[in-house]
């Protein structure tokens, strides 16, 4: 059976379609330098407002982040998304935002407006379980700041795999009902199960400036792969998810 979802027209709203980016490190650039072209394709559509992104992210930029993330020298000890959305506000002619914090279920929802702070898209892309609990928690509640997530998109990578898997949450905007989609933490609770650790492998950065260990850990080309497959998921795509591979002989999975 097919499902088809339609994401509501914003002129019904008067604003656009908000996108929360949680996460800008490896994963989160790629995807933060994708979303302006999706903007403009909207407008082209007729969608006027087309996007507006927040970018959340305390983490400052040290010098291991500069091999995998975009950023160089003179970034260090900025705060990496008001680095990245500076750069992208200013080479596209928008004026998104940064969000100076790192995501808890009490974290302010900084996205809105005192009287509407529905989040359309919630984009995140991070690494360690503790924080996908919390996502998890945060947006399938019936109260507080984030209970009126619409869509979930989540993206990860380790060293030979990655995913990206698109949900809704269960809460003020998401009903209980059979064509609801499944998020990563319903599908796969064991990506939220702190008991089971945070594993030892590193994340986007390096764990010393040009380790070859670490590079051989996780290789630096392997999450554009899902990068580049993920933004598809707020365009359109056939399935809710999609799997990938990387050792010889194994092959993409998509999830239906």
């Amino acid at each position: 059976m097919k499902i088809t979802h339609h994401m509501p027209n914003p002129g019904s709203t008067r604003r656009g379609f908000r996108v929360l980016l949680i996460g800008c490190g490896g994963n989160g650039s790629a995807v933060l330098f994708g979303l302006p072209y999706l903007h403009h394709a909207l407008q082209a559509w007729g969608f006027t407002d087309g996007l507006q992104v927040t970018v959340m992210d305390a983490d400052t930029v040290s010098p291991t982040n500069c091999v995998r993330q975009p950023f160089g020298t003179a970034d260090i000890g900025q705060n990496k998304a008001t680095i990245l959305i500076n750069r992208v506000n200013l080479f596209h002619g928008l004026s998104w935002r940064s969000d100076e914090t790192f995501f808890t279920k009490d974290a302010p929802n900084n996205t809105g407006s005192s009287y509407d702070n529905t989040v359309d898209f919630v984009i995140s892309c991070v690494d360690t379980r503790a924080t996908r609990r919390e996502m998890h928690e945060a947006f399938n509640a019936k109260t507080g700041a984030w209970r009126r997530v619409g869509y979930w998109l989540d993206i990860g990578n380790n060293a030979s795999n990655g995913q990206f898997v698109i949900g809704q949450p269960l809460n003020d905007v998401n009903r209980q009902r059979a064509d609801r989609l499944r998020t990563v933490t319903e599908l796969f609770p064991s990506i939220m199960d702190t008991t089971l650790g945070e594993g030892s492998l590193p994340s986007c950065s390096l764990l010393k400036p040009w380790s070859g260990r670490t590079l051989r850990q996780q290789r630096p080309c392997h999450q554009r792969a899902v990068d580049d497959d993920a933004p598809r998921a707020v365009w359109g795509v056939e399935s809710p998810g999609r799997f990938l591979q990387r050792r010889v002989g194994q092959i993409p999975a998509h999830l239906h």
